[in-house]
Formats: structure tokens, sequence, C-alpha cells
């Protein structure tokens, strides 16, 4: 039997990007070539239309992810869920809320320019059909370099040149602070210094919201601090059905739902981090609510279950339903 397209593909390595789910068809503008495997999937959140945008991967070395494991252990729960074993492969997934009278970003993307094999939100955001000038808001779970960088170019021009950049509150006070590049943690200092480079152009149209204030109906913040002072995720619901935007709460759920206990080196405070994570996994799991995480495989949602006495599983939505 001959075998499909898709599955040639990935046997001979020529699959593009990592499993992909088909999808409509959509209108490309003029300005952006098509995209033979085009990385957006759509789900629909009661009246709301979501789209989940990759934006790419980044590899980086194992030793040191896991701040509070062995390396080998850290190992073998990769090769459990067949990931590598001989490098940390990190994934980028935007997401997009369409109220019908706002379209709403949920952090912006490397901008190709953290690695060579990240930056594609642009291309895939023309593929869905979607214009970077008809973005009203861009609205930020945290200030890490890999949420925040695609807020503009390389030569420093606003990247969605009519949306309103949306922080929250805590987080702004924290990394707007020149004092901090010399009081944050090693690793954290130089996210200082990018935030003030890549907030400057929308400097004119940045609004900063508290905890739980709505950015849209249905639409607002959940505290979640640790893995940066003021890291918020969002919830998002109309009518019954919700989705909740966890950022960077779980990373890779490979590893850190599975494991709450473990500690990813970008965390800002790990023990905030992890009672923060395992809060919201077990509120996710008791509520059924949708998830998705900016770092979990792509399309990069589905549903927390709880797995033995402290540890969860991450459950990819099945989207054939």
């Amino acid at each position: 039997m001959a075998l499909s397209v898709r599955r040639r593909a990935v046997l001979t390595g020529t699959a593009a990007i990592p499993f992909l789910p088909a999808v409509a068809a959509a209108r490309v503008p003029p300005d952006g070539p098509a995209l033979s495997n085009p990385g957006f999937h759509r789900i629909q959140v009661g009246g709301y239309t979501v789209t989940f945008l990759f934006d790419g991967i980044a590899r980086a070395p194992l030793e040191g992810v896991v701040a509070n494991q062995p390396i080998e252990e850290v190992r073998g729960l990769l090769s459990e869920s067949f990931m590598p074993t001989d490098h940390f492969l990190g994934t980028y997934t935007a997401v997009l809320v369409d109220t019908g009278r706002r379209k709403l970003l949920f952090d912006a993307g490397t901008g190709g320019q953290l690695a060579p094999t990240a930056g594609s939100l642009m291309a895939n955001m023309r593929a869905a059909g979607i214009d970077p000038q008809e973005i009203d808001a861009v609205v930020l779970t945290h200030c890490h370099a890999d949420h925040i960088v695609g807020l503009t170019t390389a030569q420093d021009v606003a990247a969605f040149p009519n949306a309103e950049l949306i922080v929250p509150e805590g987080e702004w006070r924290y990394w707007t602070d020149r004092s901090n590049e010399n009081g944050a943690p090693a690793r954290q200092r130089t996210h200082v210094g990018v935030v003030a480079r890549r907030f400057g152009p929308y400097a004119a149209r940045t609004r900063q919201v508290a905890e739980g204030q709505e950015v849209a109906p249905g639409i607002r913040s959940v505290a979640t601090p640790g893995h940066t002072p003021a890291h918020v995720s969002w919830l998002v619901a109309d009518g019954a059905d919700q989705l909740l935007i966890l950022g960077d709460v779980a990373h890779r759920p490979e590893l850190f739902v599975r494991r709450p206990d473990y500690h990813v080196m970008f965390d800002f405070d790990p023990a905030v981090a992890e009672a923060t994570r395992r809060r919201m996994l077990d509120r996710a799991a008791a509520d059924r609510v949708r998830v998705t995480g900016y770092h979990f495989p792509f399309p990069a949602h589905g549903f927390i279950a709880r797995n033995g006495g402290t540890g969860y599983r991450f459950i990819p939505s099945n989207w054939m339903t």
C-alpha cells in the first residue's frame, strides 16, 4: 500500500515542522507567500475564535535545564516521552483570540531574532489570513525575551503597528526598573534591557493591568507568580467554554506537568513557581478546563489530568472530534 504524503514526509525527514492538523483554507494577504505546511490551528471557545500560531523551535544544552534534579533522571523522563535526551527542545506558540470586536495576541514570539529555527509567527499569521495591522492588542503573560522580542523588528520598528500593549502591572514595575539589572538573579538580568528596547515603540499605547482585571469581556488575568515576579495567566471564557492560557507556568509538559516539583532553570523564584504550578495544574484538572502553554507541543492545547499522587498528565486535544 502506498504511503500517504504526510507519512512519507515524516519518514524521509522532509516534513517542515512536527505534526500539524489539517486546517481550513485561508486567505493569504498578497504581501506574504503561502506556506506549504502552515503552522496554525483554530478552535472555538464559545463565540470566540482562537488561533494557535506556531513560532518555531530552539535547541539548548540539556545540562541545567532542570535545576534541582540529576540529569540522568531528566533524560529518563524525556526518553519515556520519546523526546531527545542529548539536548533540550523548546517550542514556541502564541495565541490569538478574536472576540468579534477585538483581536488579541497573547505573547509576541521571537521575531526571528533569537534562534535560526524560530520566528515563523508572522508567516503563520499571514497563512491564517491575519494581517499584523489588524491586531488590536498584544497581551503579555510576562516579560522574558522569548515572549517580547517579536514586538519589534531587529530595527526596532513595531511589528504590530496598531496594537495596544497590555502588560501585567507587577511585570511592568519590575522589568522597567533599571536598578534590577544588578539586583535580579544572574540569568534574569538581561531581560531589563530587552524590555526597554522592545516596549519603546509602544510607549504611547501601553496599558498596565491588575490581577483579575478584564482586557475584553470574559478575558481576565490570573496571578501566577514565580516564573517571573508577576507572571500572569489569562482565562478566556465565553458562555460555558473556557481556555486557560498558562504562559510559562509549566514550560514543557513532558517534564514540568508530569513532575511539578521539577524546577526549570528559567524560573525567577523556583519555590514560588512550583507552588503556582501545582495550584494551576490542580485547578485545570479539577475543572476539566482546556489549557495552552507557550512551550507546549504544537498545536499546544489540551487538558490536564491527575497522574498518581502528585504528578499530572498533559492530554493533547483530539482536534478531529
